[in-house]
């Protein structure tokens, strides 16, 4: 999913910076983004005072939407660089297309695993027709050095492990969880799961004391280490956990997502995931100007504009706690 923000503002992350360094409880607000004609996103990552969680840069909450008489999700091709994105469905379908020429339909509880590398562009829409409730997460993981100029591929995966337990059935989406392995293509130490909690459910679920996590609420009435968490709200967690508290007041929705810390800092600015200013002023004018990014086919309408970038980057700041 792109960002749409015509206000995009450059952003240094990544670093020891702002990890914090042994558990808390940090409750985010969501900011509010309008995502073409009819879909409202609300934003986690990056927040103000926190900006990564692990390798996780980005973090979208969206609906539940009754989208029966809207054209739901419609994303233009964009591009993306230094980055994997994660589409993550409660309820309706996203049509992915992009400049490889993968084309393909995530469902709820599937895997849309698409990695940028040096340069991909895709949309994403709802089908025609679609199902009348759009409900999900979009999710971007940095790349590190290492991996971040590797050749653009994309997955889908509709079988993924689960952990269960009474009342609680996680999903592996990305990583490792309790032994379970996601078959999706990971570059760091991470882990990506969802969270389905029956009502009056109460687990412990185990946890790598090496890893920052934090939990994204997606619906139903959850305690998460005793602090309520309602849908559309992350609580941060910080490191040193061996295992997270759960109650469910009702049926609920969670995400858990945590990894390693994040050595490098990179700087991310619109749907691009950088190590400087001028790398990202270069992909700006290569998405504007010259064909790096490829070019998707079949989606019915022009592409995605990149806003004016900023003239500086912004100066890295914090420290471990």
């Amino acid at each position: 999913m792109s960002n749409l923000d015509r206000q995009a503002a450059l952003s240094v992350c990544g670093g020891r910076g702002f990890v914090v360094a042994e558990p808390v409880r940090e409750l985010l607000a969501p900011r509010r983004v309008q995502l073409g004609e009819s879909t409202e996103v609300r934003r986690l990552l990056p927040n103000l005072g926190r900006r990564m969680v692990g390798a996780w840069a980005f973090v979208d909450h969206y609906g539940p939407d009754d989208i029966a008489d809207e054209p739901g999700m419609q994303v233009p091709p964009h591009p993306h660089m230094g980055l994997q994105t994660v589409s993550w469905l409660h309820d309706g379908e996203v049509l992915h297309r992009d400049s490889l020429g993968s084309l393909r339909t995530i469902r709820p509880r599937e895997l849309g695993l698409m990695t940028s590398g040096r340069a991909i562009s895709h949309s994403e829409e709802s089908p025609k027709p679609h199902a009348r409730l759009l409900h999900g997460a979009q999710l971007w993981v940095a790349l590190p050095d290492s991996h971040r100029n590797v050749e653009p591929h994309f997955q889908h995966h509709t079988d993924l492990p689960r952990v269960t337990a009474p009342g609680l059935e996680a999903t592996v989406i990305l990583g490792e969880l309790d032994g379970a392995r996601s078959p999706g293509t990971a570059y760091t130490p991470i882990v990506g799961a969802d969270l389905a909690l029956t009502r009056g459910a109460e687990a412990r679920l185990p946890l790598d004391a090496d890893f920052e996590y934090a939990v994204l609420a997606m619906s139903g009435e959850a305690e998460v280490d005793g602090v309520p968490v309602l849908p559309g709200s992350m609580l941060y967690l910080g490191c040193g956990r061996t295992e997270l508290p759960l109650r469910a007041g009702s049926d609920a929705g969670l995400m858990l997502l945590g990894g390693e810390p994040f050595e490098e800092e990179i700087v991310m600015w619109w749907n691009f995931v950088g190590r400087s200013h001028q790398e990202i002023a270069q992909a700006r004018a290569d998405w504007m100007t010259s064909a790096r990014f490829g070019q998707v086919h079949g989606y019915e309408g022009g592409r995605l504009p990149a806003p004016e970038l900023p003239p500086v980057a912004l100066k890295p700041r914090g420290r471990v706690r």
